[in-house]
């Protein structure tokens, strides 16, 4: 009897075991599809990808026609979304703007300039031929020319505010606080694209992503050489167990010595810069005013010019 009983309490042990087991196990696929689900969110607060829909109340005013963006697209190239999806991301992901809507926008602009330039040869066929052509390549390209613009405008921003950024975190880091903590102080205390690009790396990591994994997706919404360098020495210090505190140190140092590089690089340009204004502008007017008198004054001897 006490042999059965044994065996029937075994028995039930190992059933807990393998409930308990199974128990711990189980939330590990809810946790993943909830940081998957998290991560889109998180896309979709930033405008990042085709899922960020419009706001509310503009969903109509941002509405484009379908056709248009069909006309762009066999237009394009094949890889011209992933393209325009990257020079998104340099931009900053402008709210309520999405590859789509950018293709639909420059098939309606090339629509467009072919009109105009049609409208402006109507008294030549061949003129209006050729103005149709530019019109329609101008209007096709304008789109792509003032996205990779405020592309190139955001990255110089974000190098412009990355040394007092460093300098900040550096400050917070060795005044006690943890790297995320310093983070979340300099996100709360400072704006422009790069703060915008730190809170984002940030709210990442809140939700289960590691560090170097948001840092390197913060690289990868970039193109600034500077901050590519920083986010590796961060991560390495990470993996190779350095201090934080003294990586922030040496990087906040480099990188006011390069901004220091950069102001005087922009020093020695401008006399270059200001050499083609002079010719073209001031020069003809200085000999005008310099030599006219001269040349009024030898005609008249040599000519008999009475005035």
């Amino acid at each position: 009897m006490s042999g059965s009983v044994l065996l029937l309490t075994g028995a039930g042990c190992i059933a807990v075991a393998i409930a308990l087991l199974a128990s711990g196990l189980a939330p590990a696929a809810p946790r993943s599809r909830a940081v998957a689900e998290a991560l889109r969110s998180i896309e979709r607060h930033y405008g990042h990808g085709e899922a960020a829909g419009p706001p509310r109340g503009r969903s109509r005013a941002l509405e484009l026609p379908g056709w248009a963006r069909s006309l762009a697209i066999r237009l394009s190239p094949s890889s011209v979304a992933a393209t325009l999806q990257r020079r998104l991301d340099l931009a900053g992901n402008p709210a309520a703007w999405t590859a789509d809507r950018i293709l639909a926008l420059k098939g309606l602009a090339l629509l467009g300039g072919a009109g105009l330039g049609v409208l402006y040869g109507l008294h030549s066929p061949g003129v209006a031929i050729a103005c149709a052509a530019a019109g329609g390549a101008a209007g096709f390209y304008l789109p792509d020319i003032l996205l990779y613009n405020a592309g190139i405008k955001r990255q110089a921003r974000i190098l412009a505010a990355l040394p007092d950024a460093i300098d900040l975190l550096t400050v917070c880091v060795e005044a006690g606080l943890s790297f995320d903590a310093g983070l979340a102080q300099l996100a709360r205390n400072s704006g422009g694209p790069l703060a915008e690009e730190f809170a984002r790396s940030l709210q990442e990591m809140q939700i289960g992503r590691s560090r170097a994994e948001a840092l390197r997706g913060m690289v990868a919404r970039t193109a600034v050489p500077d901050l590519r360098t920083f986010v590796s020495a961060v991560v390495q210090a990470g993996e190779l167990g350095v201090p934080v505190a003294r990586v922030l140190r040496e990087q906040a140092t480099e990188m006011r010595v390069k901004r220091r590089q950069r102001a005087e690089e922009r020093a020695q340009k401008v006399p270059v810069k200001i050499m083609l204004p002079l010719i073209l502008c001031v020069f003809p007017a200085l000999l005008v005013i310099i030599i006219g008198p001269g040349i009024i004054l030898i005609a008249h001897s040599l000519f008999g010019y009475a005035g």
